[in-house]
């Protein structure tokens, strides 16, 4: 089993984020005049410009380093299917040499990962080929 450079718990919280973030639905009502009580808090479900998870879903994963970032991207392809916990290495070195062509990594990085669809789940399944136990319980953030 590959040692990572990024912690289970940091893991965690980003799959329960990255949830929050996958449920998101399109805007259905983005001229209302009402306040968020009178519409049942239903906004909150939609993806708007302006997403709080997003937003820290996006501020936690740039403040994470090189290593980190790398070893999130190789977690996302191994729980989407591209490899398995074998080619861990082999894995890990693409999303090396994938992050180095990027012109802003760290931003580029994020990106890339709040782009992909299901991003929780895969996370969650990445962990899961590689034997490493995590919680899903998880409510607060991580430092």
């Amino acid at each position: 089993m590959p040692e990572l450079a990024i912690s289970a718990e940091k893991v965690a919280f980003i799959i329960e984020k990255a949830r929050e973030f996958d449920v998101k639905d399109v805007a259905t009502d983005s001229d209302s005049g009402s306040n968020p009580s009178d519409d049942d808090e239903i906004d909150v479900l939609e993806d708007t410009n302006s997403d709080p998870v997003a937003a820290e879903l996006a501020g936690f994963i740039r403040a994470m380093n090189e290593d980190e970032q790398i070893d999130l991207v190789t977690l996302m392809w191994i729980g989407r299917g591209d490899g398995e916990a074998d080619d861990w290495d082999d894995l890990r070195a693409r999303a090396a040499e994938a992050r180095a062509e990027f012109k802003a990594p760290r931003r580029e990085a994020v990106q890339y990962l709040l782009g992909e669809p299901m991003l929780g789940d895969f996370l969650a399944d990445g962990m899961d080929e590689l034997g490493i136990d995590w919680s899903d319980d998880r409510t607060t953030p991580v430092s």
